[in-house]
């Protein structure tokens, strides 16, 4: 019977042997059928400890601004500390969030947002500060409806929810995974809630009818949303933004399509728990309305 040590080593061995033209295909395929065959228990898992939620309710606006407050300003020092405890910008007006539910405590494990750009005034932060750095020119916003662009950014998981010694690495906070520990095959080195915020914010952009995506960060952070089947195509070059960052492109479509099949019951449990959270919290926001008349 192999222990959890045997099964690290076999799958490592099996990707030394991917390289190799005569046998490479075969173990990619055995790769594939670990990962998948492991896929439902990290599913199951997540679902036991973790619940995706969409921030429609003020209440919850203001867990995710203190998750951004926690990395951005208190441990990254990226932005200015505020005496709310709340880290905001101009752009939340026009901006959805997502934010992780840790069912058992009840606090909230990460966050992400999405800024939307539905008139010509709400710009994204790409287009306002970047707009110059995107080489591409056929994936630039201004080609694309605006009511269908849409920016990630302001990931972040809070330290304490990064205890585990595979999470203690460079970018951690803002959703960069250890490549080095990174495994789908086993449930104590797979990266539950970095996967989970890019998974509920792609889910999240979909029901909003959004086709094209974009992203300013590392180019760590764009290789770490690949290992999930998230492959961002870069379209500039590396710009002075908050550090070094370049800025990245995938359509909605793009991303479905290359979702592996291992992730694809991870994903679809998160789509289902984010529009099951944004009809439960427009539901009670009509109920206190009305009350409040």
């Amino acid at each position: 019977m192999n222990t959890k040590n045997d099964k690290g080593k076999n799958m490592s061995m099996m990707k030394n042997m991917t390289d190799y033209p005569l046998i490479g295909g075969v173990a990619k395929k055995a790769i594939r059928y670990t990962a998948n065959k492991e896929a439902d228990k990290i599913t199951e898992h997540f679902k036991h400890y973790f619940t995706p939620q969409i921030a429609l309710h003020e209440t919850l606006k203001e867990q995710s601004f203190k998750i951004r407050h926690n990395v951005y300003c208190e441990e990254l020092g990226y932005e200015r500390i505020r005496y709310t405890g709340m880290e905001t910008d101009i752009f939340d007006v026009h901006s959805k969030a997502c934010v992780i539910k840790h069912n058992s405590s009840g606090t909230y494990a990460g966050t992400v947002r999405a800024i939307l750009a539905d008139n010509e005034q709400n710009l994204l932060p790409i287009e306002k500060y970047c707009a110059n750095s995107i080489e591409e020119r056929k994936t630039h916003p201004s080609n694309f409806d605006r009511n269908t662009i849409a920016e990630v950014s302001r990931l972040a998981v809070p330290s304490n929810f990064r205890r585990r010694s595979t999470e203690k690495h460079y970018g951690a906070g803002m959703g960069v995974i250890n490549e080095e520990t990174y495994s789908t095959e086993e449930i104590r080195c797979f990266p539950f809630i970095t996967t989970s915020l890019y998974f509920s914010v792609m889910a999240l952009l979909i029901q909003e009818g959004i086709k094209h995506v974009y992203i300013m960060v590392e180019p760590k952070l764009a290789k770490s949303m690949s290992f999930v089947g998230l492959h961002f195509k870069q379209i500039g070059e590396l710009t002075n933004y908050h550090g070094r960052r370049a800025p990245y492109y995938i359509s909605t479509d793009e991303a479905l399509a290359s979702l592996p099949d291992g992730f694809r019951g991870l994903y679809d449990y998160i789509d289902t728990s984010i529009q099951n959270s944004k009809e439960t919290q427009q539901t009670h926001q009509f109920l206190e309305s009305e009350n409040a008349a």
